[in-house]
C-alpha cells in the first residue's frame, strides 16, 4: 500500500516525464547539453532515492548506527590528491562513504584504493555556464542517499580540494551533539544577497526569465561547494519548480553559474534558519582569472599556509580548501601528519 507521499512523488514523476517528452522535440534548437534522456534517468533516480528514504523511516532499529559523512567528489579529470585523501580517511571506514562522479574515460575507477569506501559513478556530460553541474551534484546526492541510510551529511568537493583538518575533527564538529535529531542538523551552504554582480546573474537567462517562480528579491548566490544536512539533501532531489527555471539556457554565459545560484536560492526560500549561510570550503578569489580562483602552487605549500586557510569569520574553521595544483601534492603529503591532520 502506497503512502500519500509516495503517490505525490509518483504523480510528480509522471508529470515531469511528460514535460521532458515534449522538451525532447525542442532540444535541438536550444543551447543546452542536458539531453531529455539524461533528465529522464535522473528523475527516476531522484524518485527512487526519495521513496527509499521514506520507507526506511518506517523501519525501527534496536540500536543507533554511527552517523556518516558522504563525500561527493565532482571531477572531470583524474583525482590528483587521492593519496592525501586516502591518508585522511584511513581508520575511519565506518564513518564515511565516498562517491566519485567522473568521466568513464578517466583513470579514477582503476586508482580507487581498497582503503577508501569509494563508489565510482560514471558521469554524464557537464560544462561551465550550464545547469549540467547542478544535475551532477543532485545525482551524487541521490546515489549517496540510496546507498547508505546512515549518510547524514553530504560534503561536495572537487579534484582540486584538499582537507585542512583530520577526519576526526570534521566528523566531531558536524556531529558534536550525538543525540541531536537529523531535523536539527545545520547545512553549511553559502547564501549571499548583497553581491554587486547579483543583477547580472539574475538576468543571465533573460530579464524576466526567472519570473514568476523566482523574484529578484529571492535570488541568492554562493559557493558551489557545500556540506549539506540530509533533510536538505532530500529537499534538493525532490524539488522541481525552481529547477525548471535554472535549467533554462543562458543568453549571457559570462554571468551564468547555475551551480552557484540554485542551492543558495532553494535553501534560502525553503529553510533559511536551517543554513549557516557560509561554506566550509576556503577559496581564494584574489587575482582570479577567467572565473577561476587562485591556484596554490608547490612553492606556496607550507604549515603557515594551512593554518591561514583554516581561519574563518564563523564559529567553525574551514574544513577544506581549493584550488591546488597537481605539483603541490608532494609538499602536502610531507606536512600531512604533522600539520594538516594534527588539530
Amino acid at each position: 500500500m502506497f503512502s500519500s507521499s509516495t503517490l505525490v512523488y509518483s504523480l510528480s514523476l509522471f508529470l515531469s516525464l511528460s514535460l521532458l517528452s515534449f522538451l525532447f522535440f525542442l532540444s535541438s534548437s536550444r543551447r543546452d547539453i542536458l539531453s531529455p534522456a539524461d533528465e529522464l534517468d535522473d528523475l527516476k533516480l531522484f524518485h527512487r532515492a526519495a521513496v527509499s528514504s521514506n520507507n526506511r523511516r518506517l523501519i525501527s532499529v534496536s540500536h543507533t548506527p554511527p552517523p556518516k559523512i558522504a563525500f561527493l567528489f565532482l571531477t572531470n579529470s583524474d583525482l590528483t590528491f587521492l593519496p592525501l585523501w586516502e591518508r585522511f580517511f584511513q581508520g575511519h571506514e565506518h564513518l564515511y562513504n565516498a562517491y566519485i562522479h567522473a568521466d568513464p574515460s578517466s583513470r579514477i575507477s582503476t586508482l580507487l584504493s581498497s582503503t577508501i569506501n569509494a563508489k565510482f559513478i560514471p558521469a554524464k556530460k557537464t560544462a561551465r555556464a550550464s545547469p549540467s553541474l547542478i544535475s551532477a551534484e543532485r545525482r551524487l546526492i541521490a546515489r549517496a542517499i540510496l546507498d547508505d541510510p546512515n549518510n547524514l551529511y553530504f560534503a561536495l568537493v572537487s579534484q582540486h580540494c584538499v582537507p585542512l583538518h583530520s577526519f576526526a575533527y570534521i566528523h566531531n564538529h558536524l556531529f558534536s551533539a550525538r543525540s541531536s535529531p537529523q531535523s536539527h542538523h545545520q547545512s553549511f551552504v553559502e547564501i549571499l544577497s548583497d553581491e554587486p554582480f547579483l543583477p547580472k546573474r539574475y538576468a543571465a537567462r533573460g530579464v524576466d526569465a526567472m519570473m514568476p517562480e523566482i523574484s529578484f528579491q529571492d535570488f541568492r548566490v554562493g559557493s558551489q561547494f557545500f556540506v549539506m544536512a540530509k533533510r536538505h539533501a532530500l529537499m534538493v532531489i525532490k524539488e522541481r519548480k525552481l529547477w525548471r527555471k535554472f535549467r533554462l539556457p543562458c543568453v549571457d554565459d559570462g554571468s551564468c553559474y547555475p551551480e552557484e545560484h540554485y542551492f543558495p536560492t532553494l535553501l534560502s526560500l525553503e529553510d533559511p534558519e536551517g543554513c549557516s549561510r557560509f561554506t566550509l570550503t576556503r577559496v581564494n578569489w584574489t587575482g582570479s582569472v577567467g572565473g577561476h580562483p587562485h591556484t596554490y602552487g608547490a612553492n606556496e605549500v607550507s604549515p603557515r599556509l594551512i593554518r591561514s586557510l583554516r581561519r574563518s569569520n564563523s564559529s567553525l574553521d574551514y574544513f577544506f580548501a581549493r584550488k591546488f595544483s597537481p605539483e603541490s601534492l608532494r609538499g602536502l603529503m610531507e606536512i600531512a601528519d604533522d600539520v594538516i591532520f594534527r588539530d
